[in-house]
């Protein structure tokens, strides 16, 4: 069993990372697939750029040859127009493709931040030279960084540059960052106008930043932080007071939450442990509220020092954001819930009217030829798991978590378990459906399976219960039952009546319509013995040394067969006590004085007479003899 447990466990680790596993690597190959799909695009961009590049070269070189022809040589200035016009088509049509390639890479693609004091700028997208893209957001980050630090800094120091190829942004005389074609294709406009837009977004950002770190900023802010942690130390102190005001108010002993719990005649708790309970909320929530307010004020805190706002940011965003989730997990599952909750009452309904056809068949007040009253409650309760069932597969598909292959593997996991675990109980259930349609006994039969002979006290999917007459009760398992062979006592009693017998032997010398006539007087005489049918006497046996004789006699009390048998014997031993016959049973050897009477004198009545009987007459011998 074991082992089977250990191999089911191992099963149920291994499936869900196995198919864990194979997801993870299918999303490696869908991705390895989509970047070198990408690369290939960009790869396309950048020799697209390229020959954009060369094509400029060569129509400012056309140029300059249009320029130095004299106006006599039209065939010439012809040739080089038509190559200049070729050029430039050739050079819009690039543009364009540039343009679609980029604008498919967009959902890809992520530029990288430009961010020199916590907050991005903007985003590179491109290389340049040897520069990759993160390469050059780092530079630039590094470059802004470097003229927060110039004293004799001015917004009008930043300036645009046009050279060959780009238009560059520098500060005096350093360069800050050079706009390329393929930057203003990544920003969907020219670059002379992404050039301004970059321009004035670093010198609003350097302004932003020398305001804040200046002296006074820095003082205004740590006042600011001072007054904050004040005002906590306030509130903490103003919650504790309170609480404890709350608490005070709680401890009087007479008041409605110190009564203590009552569940019908059941005392679930005492005043005490009422009161300790409800003190432990109240300090449970004190703390709870504490806690919120040094949380709360962490953030507006660290918000006040620019250094610290991502920090305050974050820990908000440890709380905003796991609320945003479960609000809009919530929201989004609303429609699946309103399903569930319809299912559910569809099914309530379904199981309503079932009780009700139920109730009525086991009452009597419904009858359907050849289904018994009491089959109506099990068969109710089939068909109740069965309904159970059945909605919580159609359920199943509505649940939160029903798609994630986690809860598929425990799902897998709890089915093998429960196949290997209840394979026992499940004959048992088996076996006792099959019993309750058997109809073998009822509760209140006196029955004897096996060795076992009681009244059924209990009917259950697993065990069968019989109280014997020595007040044990025996559980038995339903397949036990089932494979047994059932004696029932009780099932004809009320109608036809349960036959009670017992055997007595009597020597050869009592005339057998004598040994009639006292067993019957017996039985008639033995409480619960019906006079009607009148009981009767069968001879089974004639053996060696006596008659063998078994006393039959009808009862409609089964469950009285212990103390019916005692009073019957009682009075077969009374009537042939006083009718002077011997019950041989069981025979024994003795030398007889000649006494018929065997009872001692104390036992006997006041006017008992012994009995004679004459012996028959041998033939052939005198009858003096």
């Amino acid at each position: 069993m074991m082992r089977i447990f250990a191999i089911i466990s191992l099963f149920a680790i291994i499936l869900p990372s196995h198919l864990q596993a194979q997801d993870t690597l299918g999303k490696r190959k869908q991705d390895s697939v989509l970047n070198v799909s990408v690369n290939k695009q960009i790869n396309s961009i950048e020799r697209l750029a390229a020959e954009r590049i060369a094509d400029s070269l060569r129509r400012a070189d056309l140029e300059l040859q249009m320029a130095a022809l004299s106006e006599t040589e039209q065939q010439k200035r012809a040739g080089l127009l038509k190559e200049l016009n070729a050029l430039k088509q050739r050079d819009s049509l690039q543009l364009m493709r540039q343009k679609h390639q980029v604008d498919s890479l967009r959902q890809f693609v992520k530029g990288f931040p430009v961010a020199p004091f916590a907050d991005t700028l903007f985003y590179v997208y491109t290389r340049q030279g040897s520069f990759t893209s993160s390469e050059r957001a780092a530079a630039v980050s590094s470059r802004i960084k470097k003229i927060c630090d110039e004293v004799s800094f001015s917004a009008d120091s930043l300036k645009i540059v046009t050279s060959e190829q780009t238009v560059d942004v520098i500060f005096k005389s350093s360069l800050l960052i050079s706009v390329s074609d393929q930057d203003a294709l990544w920003a969907n406009t020219d670059k002379r106008l992404l050039a301004e837009k970059i321009k004035n977004v670093i010198k609003v950002a350097v302004i932003k930043y020398r305001d804040e770190t200046s002296w006074a900023t820095i003082a205004k802010e740590g006042l600011l932080a001072l007054l904050v942690i004040l005002l906590v130390v306030l509130i903490i102190y103003g919650i504790n007071r309170l609480f404890r005001l709350v608490l005070s108010k709680t401890n009087n002993p007479t008041a409605w939450y110190s009564r203590g719990i009552h569940l019908r005649n059941y005392q679930l708790l005492k005043p005490e442990q009422q009161r300790n309970i409800l003190h432990g909320i109240i300090r449970g929530l004190k703390w709870l509220a504490i806690i919120l307010v040094i949380y709360l004020a962490l953030p507006v805190l660290f918000g006040i020092f620019p250094v610290t706002r991502n920090i305050s940011g974050t820990l908000l965003g440890y709380v905003v954001t796991p609320l945003k989730k479960i609000l809009l997990s919530l929201w989004e599952y609303v429609p699946n819930l309103i399903t569930i909750i319809i299912i559910v009452i569809a099914f309530r309904y379904v199981l309503v009217f079932l009780r009700y056809l139920k109730n009525e068949i086991a009452y009597g007040k419904l009858t359907i030829p050849g289904f018994y009253p009491d089959w109506a409650n099990p068969t109710y309760q089939i068909a109740r798991v069965l309904i159970l069932a059945f909605m919580l597969i159609v359920i199943f598909p509505y649940m939160p978590g029903s798609d994630s292959q986690i809860f598929k593997g425990v799902s897998v996991f709890l089915g093998v378990l429960f196949t290997f675990g209840s394979a026992g109980a499940l004959s048992n259930v088996v076996a006792g459906l099959v019993l309750t349609y058997m109809r073998a006994f009822i509760l209140g039969d006196r029955v004897k399976i096996g060795d076992v002979t009681g009244d059924i006290v209990g009917k259950t999917l697993l065990v069968t219960r019989i109280r014997t007459i020595q007040n044990e009760i025996v559980s038995i398992p339903n397949s036990t039952v089932l494979n047994s062979h059932t004696l029932n006592y009780s099932s004809d009693a009320p109608e036809k009546g349960l036959i009670v017998y017992t055997t007595v032997t009597i020597g050869y010398d009592v005339p057998w319509r004598q040994v009639h006539q006292l067993l019957i007087d017996a039985a008639l005489n033995t409480e619960m013995i019906d006079k009607e049918p009148v009981p009767y006497v069968l001879q089974t046996s004639l053996d060696d040394n006596y008659v063998s004789y078994r006393l039959n006699a009808y009862t409609k009390q089964p469950n009285k067969q212990a103390v019916i048998y005692s009073g019957l014997h009682q009075n077969i031993q009374d009537e042939f006590n006083k009718a002077g016959v011997e019950i041989m049973s069981p025979h024994y050897r003795a030398i007889r004085d000649g006494n018929t009477a065997t009872i001692p004198p104390e036992y006997l009545p006041d006017d008992y007479e012994p009995p004679t009987f004459s012996m028959p007459q041998q033939p052939g011998k005198p009858k003096d003899e």
